[in-house]
C-alpha cells in the first residue's frame, strides 16, 4: 500500500494539473488574457490562462532594485481617456501619480544643448525656426484631420483606405514638409510612438493608430500620443505597472494561470478544443489567443486559421524597443531646472523622461531605445550599451550624468515571447487588406491583445479593452 500511495497519487495530482477540463483557455496572461479572465470569472465561467513566462505582465515588467523600489521595464504611461487602464487600478486600489513635467526641456541638435520652456506659445514644439514649426503643426493638423474621418472599429472600410494604406507614413510626411528640424521633430515623434522609422508603417495605420488615441467621445490626436500631461505620459502607477497585472492575478486564483507553459497547439476535435503545452493540456470550448500576431503566429492550429488571418500575421511585424533607465542618488537636474525630457538627433536614447518615484527616495532617467537605433544594439554587449547610454545622458545634461549608480537594460526585441515593442503595426497593404482578420474569430478561437484594440492600440489600455471585447463574445454564446 505505501508503494501505491508513494506512485499513483503523486501520478494523480500531476494529471490533475496538466489534464484541465474548463469552458475557456487562454493563452497568454498578459493584461488582455488577464482581463478576459476577469470578466468570465464575474461570469461564473471556468477558465486556464496558459503563460509562456515565469511571470503574468506580458510587455509590462516591474524592474525591483535593491532600495525596495521599482522601475517599469515595459509599459508605464497612463493618462486622461484611458478609462479602462484607469478603472482597473482604481478597482485594485492602485493609486498614480503624475510623471515630472516641471522646468525645461532639452532640445539637442547638432552636438548643442537648447533648453526650452515646454508651455510656450509654440504649443510646446522645441525651438525650431518658426518655418519649421509651422510646417509641423500643419503636418499634425492634417493628420488628426484625417484621423478623424475613420471609423475606429473598421478604418478599412474608408472610401481612401486603399490610397493611404498603398503608401508609407515617410512618403506622405516627405510630401508635406521639407525642412530638416521639422522631419527630426517628426520623425522622434514617431519613435517614440510606434518604436519604427517613418518608412516602416502605412499612412492608414498611422492614421488608425491616432483616431485609437480616444474613447468613444474625445477623438483621438497625435498630440494625445506624444504629449505628457493631459495626454498618454501623464501619469505612472505607484509600486509600478506591473502591478495591474500581478494584482489581477491574485484575485483570479494562481491554481487558473499555469505559468511556464508555452503552448504549441490548439486543435479542434468533437466540438472541443485542446491546447497543448509542453506538460499541459487543456480542454475548452472556447480559445482566446491573447498575445501579438505575429507570436499568435508561431502557434500549430488543426484546423489551420483563415488563410487571411494566416497572413497577417506573416505581414505584421513588431516595433523595435528597449529602455535603458539611469540610476542616481537624487534627481539632481531638477535643480538645474530640467525636467527631464530630451529630444536628440543622434545617440543610443533620443527621447528621454524624468522617471524619478513620488517617493523621490532616488533619481532616475528613461530613456528609450527605438526602431533602427535598437537593431543597431542587437547584438551588442550590455556593458558597452551602458557606456553609450552614459555618454548621451552627459551630452544632454553635463558630466554630473556619468555619476550614475545604477544602469538597467531592457531589450525587448531579445525577449523570447515578444520578439519587440511596443506594438505590432501594419505595413503598407497590411491594413486595408487584412484588417477584419484582427478580431475576427476563427471558430470558438478568438484574438485578444493590444493590436486589436479600437481605442488605444499599442498601450495597457488597448489590451484591457481586448479582453473585455473577447469576455463579451464568449458569454455571448452561453
Amino acid at each position: 500500500m505505501h508503494l501505491f500511495t508513494s506512485i499513483v497519487i503523486p501520478f494523480l495530482l500531476a494529471c490533475l494539473a496538466s489534464c484541465r477540463d474548463v469552458d475557456v483557455a487562454i493563452v497568454g496572461a498578459g493584461l488582455s488574457g488577464l482581463a478576459t479572465a476577469k470578466d468570465l470569472a464575474k461570469a461564473g465561467k471556468t477558465f486556464v490562462i496558459l503563460e509562456a513566462r515565469s511571470r503574468v505582465g506580458g510587455r509590462v515588467l516591474n524592474a525591483h532594485l535593491p532600495n525596495g523600489e521599482v522601475q517599469e521595464f515595459g509599459a508605464e504611461f497612463v493618462g486622461p481617456t484611458q478609462d479602462r487602464v484607469l478603472a482597473l487600478a482604481d478597482e485594485l486600489g492602485l493609486t498614480t501619480y503624475p510623471t515630472y513635467t516641471s522646468g525645461k526641456a532639452i532640445l539637442y541638435r547638432n552636438d548643442t544643448v537648447t533648453p526650452y520652456e515646454a508651455d510656450l506659445a509654440t504649443g510646446g514644439l522645441p525651438p525650431v525656426s518658426s518655418e519649421a514649426q509651422n510646417e509641423l503643426s500643419s503636418l499634425m493638423a492634417e493628420l488628426d484631420a484625417l484621423a478623424r474621418e475613420l471609423d475606429v472599429n473598421a478604418p478599412w472600410k474608408h472610401a481612401n483606405a486603399s490610397l493611404w494604406d498603398s503608401m508609407t507614413l515617410k512618403s506622405f510626411v516627405e510630401s508635406r514638409i521639407r525642412l530638416s528640424d521639422s522631419l527630426l521633430l517628426f520623425d522622434t515623434a514617431i519613435r517614440s510612438i510606434l518604436s519604427t522609422e517613418t518608412e516602416e508603417p502605412s499612412l492608414l495605420y498611422m492614421l488608425s493608430y491616432i483616431a485609437a488615441a480616444g474613447n468613444q467621445t474625445n477623438t483621438g490626436t497625435i498630440t494625445r500620443l506624444i504629449g505628457s500631461k493631459g495626454a498618454a505620459q501623464d501619469s505612472r502607477v505607484n509600486g509600478g505597472t506591473q502591478l495591474l497585472a500581478t494584482e489581477l492575478a491574485e484575485r483570479l486564483g494562481q491554481e487558473n494561470i499555469l505559468l511556464n507553459s508555452p503552448v504549441q497547439e490548439v486543435k479542434q476535435k468533437d466540438g472541443r478544443y485542446s491546447v497543448t503545452s509542453d506538460e499541459v493540456k487543456v480542454s475548452a470550448k472556447h480559445v482566446v489567443i491573447a498575445m501579438s500576431p505575429p507570436m499568435a503566429g508561431r502557434i500549430v492550429y488543426d484546423p489551420l486559421l483563415p488563410a487571411a488571418r494566416d497572413q497577417l500575421t506573416q505581414r505584421m511585424p513588431m516595433g523595435s524597443i528597449g529602455k535603458a533607465i539611469a540610476i542616481y542618488p537624487k534627481p539632481w537636474w531638477r535643480e538645474l531646472g530640467y525636467n527631464g525630457q530630451v529630444q536628440s538627433d543622434t545617440g543610443v536614447i533620443r527621447a528621454t523622461y524624468d522617471n524619478t518615484p513620488a517617493s523621490e527616495r532616488f533619481g532616475a532617467i528613461m530613456g528609450f531605445i527605438e526602431a533602427d537605433e535598437m537593431r543597431s544594439l542587437d547584438g551588442v554587449s550590455e556593458a558597452e550599451i551602458r557606456k553609450l547610454i552614459i555618454s548621451d545622458l552627459v551630452h544632454f545634461f553635463g558630466p554630473q550624468a556619468a555619476n550614475v549608480t545604477q544602469i538597467l537594460v531592457q531589450r525587448w526585441d531579445l525577449e523570447q515571447f515578444s520578439r519587440g515593442g511596443p506594438v505590432a503595426y501594419g505595413p503598407p497593404g497590411l491594413l486595408s487588406k487584412y484588417g477584419p482578420f484582427l478580431r475576427e474569430p476563427a471558430g470558438k478561437i478568438h484574438f485578444a491583445g493590444t493590436e486589436t484594440a479600437p481605442y488605444w492600440t499599442g498601450y495597457m489600455d488597448g489590451a484591457i479593452r481586448s479582453g473585455e471585447r473577447v469576455a463579451a463574445e464568449i458569454l455571448a454564446d452561453f
